[in-house]
């Protein structure tokens, strides 16, 4: 059940980005009641659903749908297109609350670098390629807020949010809010906490300051010799989505997995699962 708390309703044409990241940071987010709803409401739910990194449930059928590299998946490449296509209507399901102030409020948070999307591609007919599913949502520090996602093929947006885990764990994420708990998401090893608690992990989550650099693909010693470097000094690198999406595709072709990638995020999601 969702639990609404608190009540905003301006004509403002977009959220500002300073005050939707104020508003995650202490717990709270908003939605719309329609498509075409200007207003928007903050919520913070009682109950919080999340998704523990080292609990996602990666089933045999989607471990094997990684390997044979199925989709080929992106970060950050359309994410107007993710949020658009989460916003359209579904077949038999109850009308978006990503209303067009919210997408447009979250277009501007993303080109200023906090908002973020995985997308799943795939072959059509003719050769080309096709955005199939996909996931946005917000990261700051060791946290990623997911917001929504879409699937237009079977296990299209499983594949993503499998690869959201797995690059978070590479950038020594934190938490991944999951906001509200559904079948789908409790499946994959989602589950639900009071909203005390999920407050208390993240303000854990926050302690550390995030590096957006990108990594070698090359030079695997050398990182190894960075990460014991800060495991010395007691520090915590952390990366921000992005980067830590470019470093798990790094790892991969280090591994000798570059023509499948899919095939080390099975490996590393499996060994947990």
């Amino acid at each position: 059940m969702k639990i609404f708390t608190v009540m905003l309703q301006t004509t403002a044409p977009l959220i500002p980005p300073d005050l939707l990241l104020r508003a995650y940071r202490a717990g709270i987010f908003p939605m719309s009641d329609s498509r075409d709803d200007p207003e928007i409401y903050w919520v913070e739910p009682r109950l919080r659903a999340i998704l523990p990194l080292d609990g996602f449930h990666c089933s045999r059928s989607l471990a094997r749908t990684l390997r044979r590299g199925r989709f080929a998946v992106t970060c950050n490449t359309a994410f107007d297109a993710v949020i658009d296509s989460c916003a359209a209507p579904r077949a038999g399901a109850d009308d978006s609350w990503i209303s067009q102030r919210i997408r447009d409020s979250y277009r501007a948070l993303h080109a200023l670098g906090h908002a973020h999307s995985i997308e799943t591609w795939a072959r059509d007919e003719s050769g080309e390629r096709q955005l199939v599913g996909g996931l946005y949502g917000v990261g700051f520090g060791r946290v990623f807020c997911g917001e929504s996602m879409f699937s237009r093929q079977s296990d299209a947006s499983k594949v993503a949010l499998a690869w959201l885990v797995a690059a978070m764990r590479r950038g020594n994420a934190a938490l991944l809010d999951c906001q509200f708990s559904t079948s789908h998401l409790a499946s994959l090893g989602a589950v639900e906490i009071p909203q005390v608690e999920y407050l208390a992990l993240l303000e854990e989550a926050l302690r550390y300051p995030v590096v957006s650099a990108p990594p070698s693909s090359s030079t695997g010693a050398s990182s190894a010799g960075a990460s014991a470097s800060s495991a010395a000094a007691g520090a915590v690198t952390v990366l921000d989505l992005p980067a830590g999406f470019a470093a798990l595709l790094a790892d991969a072709a280090d591994a000798g997995d570059s023509s499948s990638p899919g095939n080390f995020i099975a490996q590393s999601l499996t060994q947990t699962s």
